[in-house]
């Protein structure tokens, strides 16, 4: 039990502790969390090998609006590949890409999906 003075994660932190959690387990190593720009924001900014990943977390109970999948609609798209070339500005060079997301019914590590390459950029 929380301490009344504790505070409390939000869903949405605690699903991105799990996802990078998750990521980690699998051989990425995490290079930022929560990267912001005035043009949109990347969750969780990683390596695979040679690769640096952008992902996108998702969290939605149900699927009675289609599902974590389907939350990651045009426009949200379209920030996620915006913050992604701002955060690649910062860099001397600029390394394979990709974007994943990691998508989450529940806060239940068993339940969670890892998509890649689901956006083209």
């Amino acid at each position: 039990m929380a301490r009344a003075d504790a505070p409390v994660a939000s869903g949405g932190a605690r699903a991105e502790a799990l996802a990078v959690e998750y990521l980690a387990r699998r051989g990425l190593t995490i290079v930022a969390r929560n990267y912001r720009t005035r043009r949109g924001e990347i969750d969780v900014v990683a390596r695979d090998r040679g690769t640096l990943v952008f992902v996108e977390v998702r969290l939605r109970s149900g699927a009675a609006f289609g599902g974590a999948a389907a939350s990651i609609t045009p426009a949200k798209r379209a920030r996620l590949v915006a913050a992604a070339e701002a955060y690649l500005a910062t860099l001397g060079r600029v390394p394979p890409c990709r974007f994943d997301a990691v998508l989450l019914e529940s806060l239940d590590p068993p339940r969670i999906a890892w998509e890649r390459g689901v956006i083209e950029a």
